[in-house]
């Protein structure tokens, strides 16, 4: 079995990158064939190119039904590792999710009836809310503190990189003007990496904190000694064991039943539940889907663009999505999650107020199209720094050991929840409201730096146990917000695994020399 840093670099690769290129590959990539001849050909139900009027109204309906069919599909994948995850562990339920995925993209590519079009993305859809749920916390659960940060927002990179190929691929295919290649072979590419995905992820050890939970200290013990590259007598390997034992043992006293999530008492349950609930419908309602899924539909209907110039600004804005990624991993460990929460959420509803106001002039108006591009543009320079990875990583950092992959499963679920409502109504809000569509967005939008400074702790540096000590000992929501903030109050442990595994080598070698 892998081991130590080198298998924490190809856990990335291997598993971490297919299954959220996964996730943004298969959610955006029916948004961009929507305009494909043949496509339109094969399925005249949902053509909103060649109708008008209120048979292009009942098209768009049923349109989106079928888009968003594969994100009601993933609130129920996500939804079900609530009891999966702690059921069959996170290395089974990865694998299970990737079979899903893996059979919804034979049954897409496939199709020639809507109905077998809407079955296959519902079940792809079930497959990606899977890995959204699980794949984040076994990241956390396997990860050091000083590194945990960087390795769950990479995700969002993950999840461009599929945004990036599906638009690029879809481009591409779409120089094909006769046959069904053109969009067939698009929505066959990622059962390549589905089947990467399922071969690589026995190659890497399960979580040692589900296997702590389950009981089984010993290989809890070597899973975790394997994730630092240590001995299992190493000092790093016992002390990370005795927290971990310590925090089952305070837990212990409730059982991780599904409706206790909605107490409060001392461990405050239901305040850090709802951190996550709160979080991911603003990773939605703050426009991050309307712009990844529908920038084409956003250039060529709204905008009046061509099909091609507006293909290739999608495609664009997805590559200058995925650049601005690395602006998350480079400052989350540095500035923390609050200050990139709050920073992108502020960005974020100042773009969608720009371009309603862009949007609002007419569509012939040349230097309104071109404010409305560069402000998309904008939009995704602001939202990977604070959605697209970092909402993942909060939800499972906040959790308690006992109830994180339900809590994880149960937010992320309401992520898709969201996901669908905005996947749903945006053909026909564009083709009915326009700009005031974008004004929505906007509210929700000003809302996130204020609720984050009010209300959301920083983890950035804790270990995953010192957070549960953290909401247990601090009396008040804001006393646990002051408290995150504050460097001296006696939780955190130290800024740096590495440091402090240095440091016990060295204390252990002073009391040696002592004891001679």
């Amino acid at each position: 079995m892998l081991r130590g840093k080198h298998a924490g670099l190809l856990q990335l690769v291997l598993v971490v990158a297919p299954a959220f290129i996964l996730f943004g590959y298969n959610q955006s990539n029916v948004g961009g064939l929507l305009s494909v001849q043949d496509w339109v050909e094969t399925f005249p139900e949902i053509d909103t190119l060649t109708t008008k009027g209120a048979q292009k109204t009942h098209n768009s309906t049923i349109q989106g039904v079928v888009v968003a069919s594969f994100v009601l599909g993933a609130l129920v994948g996500a939804l079900s590792c609530s009891w999966i995850g702690d059921k069959l562990g996170r290395r089974r339920t990865i694998f299970l999710g990737t079979t899903l995925t893996l059979l919804g993209e034979v049954l897409e590519c496939s199709s020639f009836q809507l109905a077998q079009l809407v079955v296959g993305r519902t079940i792809l859809g079930c497959g990606v809310g899977a890995l959204s749920a699980v794949v984040p916390v076994w990241q956390s659960e396997t990860s050091s503190a000083s590194k945990r940060g960087q390795h769950v927002v990479l995700d969002g990179l993950f999840i461009c990189i599929g945004y990036i190929l599906q638009a690029w691929i879809n481009l591409g295919f779409y120089q094909i003007k006769h046959g069904s290649l053109s969009w067939r072979l698009p929505l066959a590419l990622p059962a390549v990496v589905s089947i990467l995905l399922m071969a690589s992820i026995w190659l890497f050890p399960e979580s040692p904190r589900w296997l702590a939970a389950k009981g089984r200290l010993q290989e809890a013990r070597r899973n975790l000694a394997i994730s630092r590259n240590a001995h299992e007598d190493d000092p790093i390997v016992s002390s990370e064991m005795s927290a971990i034992e310590h925090s089952l043992e305070l837990n212990s006293k409730h059982a991780s039943r599904l409706r206790d999530i909605f107490t409060s008492g001392e461990d405050k349950l239901v305040y850090r539940f709802m951190l996550c609930i709160v979080l991911q419908f603003f990773q939605q309602m703050t426009g991050g889907n309307l712009i990844s899924v529908y920038s084409t539909v956003i250039f060529q209907q709204g905008l009046q663009l061509d099909s091609q110039t507006s293909r290739i600004l999608s495609g664009g804005t997805l590559t200058w999505k995925f650049l601005s990624s690395f602006v998350a991993f480079f400052t989350v460990e540095r500035f923390g999650r609050r200050k990139l929460f709050m920073f992108s959420g502020s960005g974020m509803a100042l773009c969608m107020m720009a371009l309603a106001v862009a949007t609002s002039f007419p569509k012939s108006n040349q230097s309104a199209q071109v404010a409305s591009v560069f402000f998309v543009y904008l939009f995704n320079f602001f939202i990977p720094i604070g959605f697209l990875g970092a909402n993942f990583l909060y939800c499972t950092e906040v959790a308690p050991t006992h109830l994180r992959v339900k809590m994880a499963s149960i937010s992320t679920a309401n992520h898709w929840l969201w996901n669908f409502v905005v996947t749903m109504i945006t053909p026909v809000a564009i083709e009915s409201i326009g700009y005031q569509y974008y004004i929505v967005f906007t509210a929700i939008g000003i809302c996130v730096p204020l609720s984050v400074y009010w209300f959301f702790p920083e983890t950035k540096g804790r270990t995953l146990e010192e957070m549960d000590a953290l909401f247990r000992e601090k009396g008040s929501v804001r006393g646990v917000v002051k408290a995150s903030l504050r460097k001296d109050d006696g939780l955190e442990r130290r800024g740096n695994d590495d440091d402090f595994l240095h440091e016990e080598k060295r204390r252990v070698s002073v009391e040696e020399v002592e004891d001679v």
